[in-house]
């Protein structure tokens, strides 16, 4: 079929495009569907449609949807998209050579999403605040998004007005809902700031009553009251900019999976445990051992912990394992093990696991590949995969966060 015929769609790619088979080879079209026909859009938008549409197809819920950067998938049916998440997910485990018991995808709501990471511009004396369109490093007036939740979409008026006050060329505004306000931390490379734009970044934030704390470059600019996240009942103070899962229902969602799996342990390592997420959790019935680099994040985790009540022993331990795995001999004393890494995984301190005792591993991960290739190397030391929970915690985007759960 020649171009000016249109391109017939046969499947989904791992990031949403349709694929059409041509005698050139595959042909990727964004927001194209199986089985239709569809002329490619000028710089990747929106096809043109030639033919009926899928009955898959959806109406997409943001007048951004085709221009920003981070939903692909507003435009799918429930089903077609449910298979085309968890389909990323077996793809990788089966490139791998593995097989387990793959869970059905845990959906997650609309409108939940509770940090977002921001950019605001300021150039010739107009200020955007947004995303990055689809591949551009250009900026969008961001209007709404159906996956933040309403208190951040409420507050973008205000934060538009603390990119406009600090006037750099551009600034990261990372924003949290917590239990007691919003946390806004903002990372911009002009440095320090002088008494009146400092002082009207202090009057922007109390003027928005959702703002709870505003920080800049890590300095304190304006503080309402402390942010608060709840973990297992225990109240946490995060750090500026800290990491957090994306969604509390996602969040809930790990937590439920790694219970199940450390039931009847008596003493966990929690590996990359920033804040405390599962350590907490963790804790009601084991005593936990939490190593992660983020010093900031591991103080916020020993002040929550100084006063939480009910829970066994906890101790903090500041340590890269990146650079430094826990190895095997360090390993060997614990009933089990949980890891949570950044995308790029932990290869080095999978292979420490593979040669441990350690009877039970969960491994935490937003990236199937390489939570796929952690996998792949604990099987290889003689752990069996039981089962992989995939969760819908990047609503509408090409990324799945995963729960595996392997017994040696």
């Amino acid at each position: 079929m020649t171009a000016d015929a249109g391109l017939k769609v046969v499947r989904l790619g791992a990031r949403g495009d349709g694929i059409a088979e041509t005698a050139q080879g595959e042909r990727y079209l964004p927001f194209a569907l199986p089985g239709e026909c569809v002329r490619a859009a000028a710089g990747g938008g929106l096809p043109e449609l030639l033919s009926a549409p899928s009955p898959e197809r959806r109406p997409p819920r943001c007048r951004h949807f085709g221009v920003c950067g981070g939903c692909v998938a507003q435009h799918m049916g429930e089903h077609l998209y449910a298979d085309w998440k968890r389909g990323m997910l077996e793809d990788a485990l089966h490139k791998r050579g593995l097989r387990a018991e793959l869970a059905p995808l845990r959906s997650i709501a609309a409108g939940s999403r509770r940090r977002a990471v921001l950019t605001g511009r300021c150039v010739k004396g107009e200020s955007l605040l947004g995303y990055h369109p689809r591949n551009s490093d250009a900026i969008f007036e961001l209007l709404e998004c159906p996956v933040l939740v309403p208190e951040i979409v409420a507050a973008l008026p205000a934060l538009r007005a603390l990119t406009a006050a600090i006037g750099a060329h551009e600034v990261r505004l990372t924003v949290l809902a917590t239990a007691t306000g919003l946390d806004v931390a903002i990372a911009s490379g002009r440095g320090g700031l002088d008494g009146k734009r400092a002082a009207r970044l202090a009057q922007i934030a109390a003027a928005e009553p959702r703002l709870a704390r505003l920080t800049l470059n890590g300095d304190a600019i304006a503080q309402r009251s402390a942010p608060v996240l709840g973990f297992a009942g225990v109240e946490v103070s995060p750090p500026p900019g800290a990491f957090v899962q994306a969604v509390a229902a996602a969040e809930g969602a790990i937590a439920e999976e790694v219970k199940a799996a450390t039931a009847k342990v008596r003493r966990v390592a929690d590996l990359f445990c920033g804040v405390g997420t599962l350590t907490f959790r963790l804790a009601r019935a084991a005593a936990v051992a939490a190593y992660d680099s983020d010093a900031a994040a591991l103080a916020a985790l020993r002040a929550a912990a100084r006063h939480a009540k009910g829970l066994k022993p906890i101790e903090a331990k500041l340590r890269d394992l990146m650079r430094e795995p826990l190895s095997a001999r360090e390993l060997d004393g614990f009933d089990a093990v949980v890891f949570d890494p950044p995308r790029a995984g932990a290869t080095a301190q999978a292979a420490a696991l593979a040669r441990s005792r350690v009877p039970i591993v969960v491994a935490v991960s937003c990236h199937p590949g390489t939570l796929a290739r952690d996998l792949r190397i604990l099987v290889d030391g003689g752990y069996q995969l039981e089962r992989v929970l995939p969760i819908d915690q990047f609503l509408f985007s090409a990324h799945v966060e995963a729960v595996a759960y392997l017994k040696r």
